[in-house]
Order: structure tokens, then sequence, then C-alpha cells
């Protein structure tokens, strides 16, 4: 059996350091996923267990061979004969189903079985990366969040020590300096929790990659690059119309829906008549071999033989116990049937859904971008005028607050969009493609 698995990911980034305790890249991370993430090792091994499922199956229409090789002593008194004897004797049995018809579907059963334990261990590596990448979204968004936050704390601080300055040179009151403390405090807050954000990013990536923590990995494992923003335009109707095609949640769906056509086929088959022929023999090497519960010579055995016949069966009369498998089996297809149409009729919704909001958070970006420049500038000038004199704390709270703010904003924008691409490459099937050759 030969497995490809070929990996098609969007956007990745430069090549990384191979270690988690330094930089490492998307494509690192998805690389490290697929190879050592617990839940795609787990879906590799069903994919084995189906194969041998396969077998089981297939077995019913294959020969069934048996051999035993009795022996022991005899003795006793019986019509003059009084010796006693060591024996030993081979005896075989071959039967073959000559009509059944279980077998088809059977085949066809095991076959599909393995395919949908493929369709799974697809969903598994997809669901696995999916969130692996998501992970290193997060990771890149609450470092940077760190990185403006801390920058902002740092010209506060910058402000605090000149209002220190100013007011023990009499030329603010206290109430500015202690303005300004409050106001570089109020900002610790946020830092601390876009650094435990990016802690939790950091060990849901470890998690996800399955990288078991232990004193011998030098940290937590730091995404490289930064992320953007860039416009994105797509085709509604010819996605939707591929997505139909790529989804694996949709191809196991229909393999579902025929597993259960399979599995009512085979309980059906109790319906029709079965038949099978034997071959039985038996090789003695000795004569005079009393056969067990013989009262006479000419039971006995009198040497080898083989013996040929054919069995045939019908059950006439169902007693519920077939009809009510039958049916059982055939509301399960049904309701599988109904599942796989509710899930193509929302593959156009979801999609739909997504366009808009990628619509929706570039409008967002375009907000925040026209107005940073005008924000960063206006928060520089009063930053200057406050040190001369100019302007008011009240002034400079609001003109920090509104940078913070339109920075955050593009920020979160640049995020959103990542993740909501994320969502649109998984619900496009666009993830990785995965063939198996079943014969």
């Amino acid at each position: 059996m030969k497995t490809r698995l070929a990996i098609a990911l969007l956007s990745l980034f430069a090549a990384a350091n191979p270690s988690f305790g330094g930089s490492i890249t998307l494509d690192k991370v998805l690389s490290n996923t697929l190879e050592k993430n617990p839940a795609i090792q787990q879906a590799k091994a069903n994919l084995e267990q189906a194969a041998g499922r396969r077998l089981v199956l297939r077995a019913t229409a294959w020969p069934n061979m048996k051999a035993g090789v009795p022996g022991g002593v005899q003795g006793g008194d019986r019509a003059g004969n009084t010796s006693v004897k060591l024996f030993g004797f081979v005896r075989g049995s071959l039967i073959q189903p000559l009509i059944n018809a279980a077998i088809p579907p059977s085949f066809r059963r095991g076959d599909v079985g393995v395919l949908i334990a493929q369709q799974q261990l697809n969903l598994a590596v997809e669901e696995q990366l999916h969130a692996a990448r998501l992970a290193f979204y997060s990771a890149l968004y609450h470092r940077e969040l760190l990185s403006v936050r801390q920058k902002q704390r740092e010209r506060l601080d910058e402000n605090v020590t000149s209002q220190s300055d100013r007011y023990r040179a009499g030329l603010v009151d206290r109430g500015a300096f202690t303005t300004a403390t409050m106001e570089a405090a109020e900002l610790d807050p946020l830092v601390e929790s876009a650094r435990r954000g990016y802690t939790a990013a950091q060990l849901q990536l470890s998690q996800e990659m399955g990288v078991a923590l232990s004193s011998e990995v030098v940290g937590l494992p730091a995404p490289a690059g930064e992320l953007k923003f860039s416009p994105v335009d797509v085709d509604l109707d010819r996605e939707i119309a591929e997505a139909l095609e790529r989804r694996t949640d949709i191809k196991l769906a229909h393999l579902l829906v025929q597993a259960a056509n399979e599995d009512e086929r085979i309980i059906a088959a109790g319906y029709y008549p079965s038949a099978v022929g034997s071959i039985t023999g038996d090789y003695i090497p000795v004569s005079g071999i009393h056969r067990e519960g013989s009262t006479s010579r000419t039971q006995d055995f009198l040497g080898s033989e083989i013996r040929e016949g054919a069995a045939y069966t019908w059950q006439v009369i169902d007693n519920g116990k077939v009809g009510g498998a039958v049916l059982k089996a055939r509301k399960a297809r049904e309701i599988n049937e109904i599942e796989l149409h509710k899930l193509e009729a929302s593959v156009g919704r979801q999609l739909l859904q997504i366009k808009s909001d990628l619509a929706g958070i570039a409008e967002r970006h375009k907000s925040f971008a026209g107005g940073g420049e005008n924000a960063e500038q206006t928060a520089a000038a009063v930053r200057q005028n406050l040190g001369s004199g100019l302007a008011s704390q009240l002034e400079y709270r609001l003109a920090e607050g509104s940078y913070l703010k339109t920075q955050t904003g593009l920020l979160e924008a640049s995020y959103l969009q990542n993740v909501t691409l994320a969502e649109w490459d998984r619900a496009t099937g666009r993830y990785f493609q995965f063939a198996e050759d079943v014969h």
C-alpha cells in the first residue's frame, strides 16, 4: 500500500531555526505538526486498522482449510481383537463458498472502509494543521501587540520623568505629575495581558507540534515574521464549485453513505440462498483402527479416503431478524444522505459569510490606516507641546490613547484577515491533497 501526502499551503515565511527554542516559520510549524501531532498519529493507526478489517471482510470469499493429526493408544477386546495398538492419522477439510450474495458487497465495503479511514486521516490532518496555523498567527499577534504596548509604556514613562522634573522645577503642580504616573500605570494590565496571551499562544503552538516540554527544550517556539495585510479578491461561484469537489468532510460524507449502502446489501444477503462446497479426507497409515462410536468392523476406518460434497441453504421464511436489520441499515443510510445534503448546502453560505467578513475587515483596516498617520503626528505634536507647557496632560492622554487605539486596530485587522484567510482555505479544501492506492 503506497501513501502519498502532498501539502499545499499558502503564504509561507522564510527559513527557520530548527530548534524549538528559537524562531520558527509557519512552514516548519506545519511540518512538525504533520510529523508529531498525536491526533494525526492516532488517525494513521486507524488507517492500518481499516486495512485489517478489509482483510476480514474479504475472507468470506476464500476457502477455509483445516487439518488435524489425531493419535493415541487403542486397546480392548472386541471380536477376538485383544492387542493394544498405537495409532495416528491425518484428517483434513476444505470448505469453499460457492454461492453467497454477501461476497460482492463485502469486498466493496472493505475498500470503502479503507477510503473512510483515509478521509478521516485527511480530516485529522486538516484540523490539526489549521489549529497550528491559528496558534502561529495568535503568537505573532500577541507578540506584536506586546511590542506596541511596551513602546507606548516607554513613552508614558518618559512623560512621567519629564513631569517629575518639571514639578521639581516648579513649572507644574503636583496634579500633573500624579496624572502622568496614573496614565503610565493604567497601561500595565494591557502589557501583562498581551504577554500572557503570547505565552499561551506559544504553549498552544508547542502542543499542536507535539513538542514535549522538558528541561532539554530551551524556551518556547517563537514565530518568525510578522502579520501583514494585503487586499484579497475571491471568485465566490468558482470557489463554491471547487470546494464541493475538494473538501474532505464532503468526501467523507459521500463515503459514509456508500458504506451504509453496502452494509444494507450485506445484511440483505440473508434473503438469498447460499451454497458451499466441501472436501474432507482421512489418511490412515495402518488398518484396523476403530472409529469412535462404531459398533461393528464395517463402521471402522478401512483405509485412507476422500469425500466431496456440497450444501445448499435458503431461509425461506424470515422471522424478522434479517428484515429488521435491513430496515435499520437503510435508515442509517438515509440519515447519512440527509447529513450529506445539509453539508453540501452549507458550503455556499459558509463561503459567503467568510467573504463578507473579509470585506468588513478590509474596510476596518482602511479606516484605521486613514487615521493612523494623523494620530501619530498628533501624538508627536502634543508630546512636544506638553514639554514646552503648551498642551495639557488631558490633551496628551487623549492623543496617546488615540494613537494606541489606531496601532492596535491596524494590528488586529491584519490578524483577523490572516485568521479569516485560514478559515477560507479550510472551507475551500485547500490545505492539502491525499492520494491512496487501495488496490
